[in-house]
């Protein structure tokens, strides 16, 4: 994991319960988190092909945890999406 996500802060925030850390919610979260700070290594380092590769397979993670979580729970769906500011 990179060390400029606070992985604790993020799953604090979005846990459902005392000892959640891994429900669809909190991964959504992280991945949106280390998403944002790939993007912006990739605006310094134009050419880093293999973190870009990392990014894409993150992204496409992050598109089928929200599929499923729509499918299973449309309101908490629409919660993360607003909080976390995804679509517009």
């Amino acid at each position: 994991m990179s060390e400029a996500v606070d992985k604790s802060k993020v799953i604090a925030e979005y846990k459902t319960h005392d000892s959640d850390t891994g429900s669809s919610e909190v991964q959504i979260a992280l991945l949106t988190a280390r998403i944002s700070h790939l993007t912006d290594h990739l605006r310094t380092h134009r050419k880093d092909f293999h973190s870009r590769r990392g990014l894409i397979h993150m992204t496409n993670r992050r598109r089928k945890l929200l599929s499923y979580l729509k499918r299973q729970d449309l309101q908490k769906y629409e919660e993360i999406i607003k909080s976390l500011g995804l679509r517009r």
